[in-house]
């Protein structure tokens, strides 16, 4: 059953530590592409949980709806390679009725260089596979934990990395309410 507390103040970025593994690295010892995506998916759907106390398999099954991937914008700043650790942060940045827009980016363990930021554009649909409008309980959901700093009408990849890089300098990256 989906349960969510809207009168509760929540956390708006989730943040998790890895290990960059050596079976997702290339020869020259940096994480492949395309496992950039895999560090970023585990760890939110595990933060999700926690922060939150929503399961993804709840909201199917209470609305017999889900978000699939619809579209990907990723930049690759600087690699990160096999045995460092990394953090991992995430933030849905958007939203509208049938879409959601999360922000995954990557730092070094001290959180002084971005090395990726990733966005994923979502669309939420139906058990037949059609895009349908998110009802009014995940309107709240996700009016409560989105990332307030970004307004949708600024929603630029380019800038937003300057953004974030400057978030990460300037130590303002924020996982507080």
């Amino acid at each position: 059953m989906f349960e969510f507390d809207t009168s509760k103040n929540y956390q708006k970025t989730t943040k998790s530590k890895s290990l960059i593994r050596f079976q997702d690295c290339d020869p020259m010892e940096h994480l492949n592409n395309a496992k950039y995506f895999d560090y970023y998916y585990n760890a939110r759907e595990d933060q999700v949980p926690k922060l939150y106390g929503v399961e993804l398999s709840a909201i199917y099954t209470a609305f017999d709806a889900a978000w699939v991937v619809y579209n990907h914008q990723i930049a690759y700043i600087r690699p990160a390679v096999m045995g460092e650790w990394v953090k991992l942060f995430s933030r849905i940045i958007s939203f509208d009725h049938n879409s959601v827009i999360v922000e995954y980016f990557m730092t070094n363990e001290d959180e002084s260089q971005l090395k990726n930021i990733l966005w994923t554009t979502r669309k939420y649909v139906n058990v037949a596979g059609n895009s349908t409008e998110h009802p009014d309980k995940i309107m709240d959901y996700l009016n409560a934990v989105k990332h307030e700093a970004i307004e949708s009408s600024e929603l630029d990849f380019q800038k937003r990395i300057k953004q974030v890089k400057t978030e990460i300098l300037t130590d303002k990256v924020s996982v507080s309410s």
